[in-house]
């Protein structure tokens, strides 16, 4: 893997070809558990172990599966190493696993982990496919991030609450009151405000692209010096 190909993994991963903003894949639990910065970010970086972890596992072995049975033993291969990080929660942080719930044996079924294992992972070398998986759930647990801590602030006037479910007890001092003595909007934090705020980070990468091609088309690249002498 050169460093043009280890350039395009990252920006496809974290922006060109992101799971939360433009696959769009994976929505249930991005849009479910997404009320709060601390769980938005724990799923993702759940997820992300998973990805690359699945990854790097499914492309030494693509040339020893058979094409016809090759999604189920990605699923298998991705249910063991779920399974793995489940209990680790479960033993090692019990109270974010309880709030988690269900979101954390259903990324089994997620379909940004299948959808890169089969369409990058079964094609490539380990190292290029655990980069891919790590990439690409870094890139949905940033989307996770924003929108859970836009809800969150929105929502609570907080950031970092129930951040003690998974540092334990020490780390409840490190919530941050944003707005004091604040109310709370409730609709951020229940679905609707996960689908406008999803809504708006998506309108916004669109801005964004669209704003660069703009810029492009209006400072062409210079022309090289063999180009002006020929």
């Amino acid at each position: 893997m050169n460093a043009n190909e280890f350039k395009e993994i990252v920006h496809n991963g974290l922006w060109k070809q992101n799971p939360g903003l433009v696959q769009l894949l994976g929505l249930c639990p991005l849009l479910a558990i997404s009320n709060s910065l601390v769980n938005a970010v724990s799923l993702g970086l759940a997820t992300t172990l998973v990805m690359t972890l699945s990854s790097a596992s499914i492309a030494p072995v693509r040339s020893y599966v058979p094409n016809e049975i090759r999604i189920p033993v990605f699923v298998l291969i991705i249910a063991v190493l779920v399974t793995v990080v489940q209990y680790l929660m479960n033993a090692y942080m019990y109270g974010l696993y309880v709030v988690l719930g269900i979101f954390i044996p259903l990324i089994v079924t997620n379909c940004i982990v299948l959808a890169r294992a089969e369409s990058f992972a079964s094609k490539n070398p380990p190292l290029a496919s655990a980069l891919d998986g790590f990439m690409m759930g870094l890139g949905l647990t940033a989307v996770l991030a924003v929108l859970g801590g836009v809800r969150e602030l929105i929502g609570k006037g907080t950031l970092l609450s129930g951040i003690d479910l998974a540092l334990g007890d020490g780390a409840k001092d490190w919530v941050i009151h944003v707005i004091p003595d604040y109310h709370g909007f409730l609709l951020a934090i229940l679905p609707p405000g996960a689908f406008i705020g999803l809504g708006l980070l998506i309108a916004g990468k669109n801005w964004l692209n669209l704003r660069a091609e703009a810029k492009a088309r209006s400072n062409p690249a210079p022309l090289s010096n063999e180009a002006v002498q020929g």
